[in-house]
């Protein structure tokens, strides 16, 4: 029997032999890994944990929070605060930047995350997760302030995410393809069951949240009417909806069988780009799908290309099977 791989052993690896990684952004992969095992933990406990429902709070975009967004939130900051590798972090969860106390030394790299994702699936047993991003702070940059933060995603030199469903599962990139690793719960670590996952280019399933299309824009109705015709329709062939209301469970499915995954603008708030944070959500997942194959856009732009303004800034998010991706893209942009 193959000895089964850790993740630290992988992280390791790619330090020593491939040189992907550096030291110092591999002792903070292995911190957030261990980060994402304590929240596990405690989605698993659910009710028999008290963490069940609201906080009676609202986060910086006036949402109502979570006991367990505070929770993961507060995991993620004391695992990574003292270790020397960071120079500051932000949330989703918080109005502005987390600069590491200066009793700890300072590191060279910069975390964002979406502590929990997909909230509203917390209290019904639903697939949640984790999403993180990590960049390296400016060079020549004496302190640090939220611009050094506003980073184009092609810039992030890790990403990844945690999914707590059937299996806790992380999913990582640092620029060398999509690996999976999956919590042996007995041994207490994350183990790899997964190297260079592929998007299949083409596919037969969707996820959008359908009680929305009233306040599309064309080019998206035009997409899901299409696929709703099925074979009788232009594409010749019928299609699924998959809708989980989690970003990185639909995300998570994309990458396991392939699929499209759409948020895109609506005419609800037209003042604002979309939906999803560019910084915590659409970078990370953008450049994991890039790099299983995949493809990611607003509609108009490479999501990574996208010049941030504000730390919470939002964006339409169309992304998964390449060919279905351009499509999308291409109704956005006739020629």
């Amino acid at each position: 029997m193959a000895s089964k791989i850790s993740l630290t052993r992988f992280l390791v690896e790619q330090q020593r032999v491939d040189g992907h990684i550096p030291s110092q952004l591999r002792l903070l992969l292995e911190v957030v890994a261990r980060a994402c095992k304590s929240i596990s933990q405690a989605v698993n406990k659910g009710a028999l944990g008290g963490v069940l429902g609201s906080a009676e709070s609202e986060n910086v975009q006036g949402e109502v929070q979570k006991k367990l967004d505070i929770i993961a939130n507060e995991v993620l900051i004391e695992a990574n605060e003292w270790g020397g590798h960071l120079a500051a972090m932000a949330s989703e969860e918080m109005d502005s930047i987390y600069l590491v106390p200066n009793r700890y030394p300072q590191g060279e790299y910069l975390l964002l995350f979406d502590p929990l994702d997909g909230s509203s699936n917390i209290d019904v047993n639903v697939s949640i997760g984790t999403i993180f991003s990590v960049l390296k702070k400016p060079e020549g940059s004496p302190g640090v302030t939220e611009q050094d933060f506003l980073q184009a995603g092609a810039q992030q030199v890790a990403a990844g995410y945690c999914v707590y469903g059937p299996q806790t599962t992380l999913v990582l990139t640092v620029g060398d393809g999509v690996s999976m690793f999956t919590l042996d719960r007995e041994q207490g670590s994350f183990v790899l069951t997964q190297e260079n996952v592929r998007i299949p280019a083409d596919t037969k399933e969707f996820a959008i949240n359908m009680s929305n299309m009233r306040h599309w824009d064309e080019p998206v109705k035009r997409y899901i009417d299409e696929c709703l015709q099925g074979k009788e329709g232009p594409r010749g062939k019928d299609f699924n909806m998959r809708w989980i209301a989690s970003m990185v469970a639909d995300v998570h499915r994309i990458l396991t069988r392939g699929g499209v995954f759409m948020y895109p603008w609506d005419k609800r708030e037209p003042n604002k780009p979309g939906k999803l944070r560019l910084m915590y959500e659409a970078n990370p997942m953008s450049w994991l799908v890039e790099q299983a194959g995949g493809a990611a856009t607003n509609g108009r732009q490479r999501i990574l290309d996208i010049q941030p303004s504000q730390l919470h800034e939002r964006v339409s998010v169309i992304l998964g099977s390449k060919n279905e991706v351009d499509r999308i893209t291409s109704y956005h942009t006739p020629l």
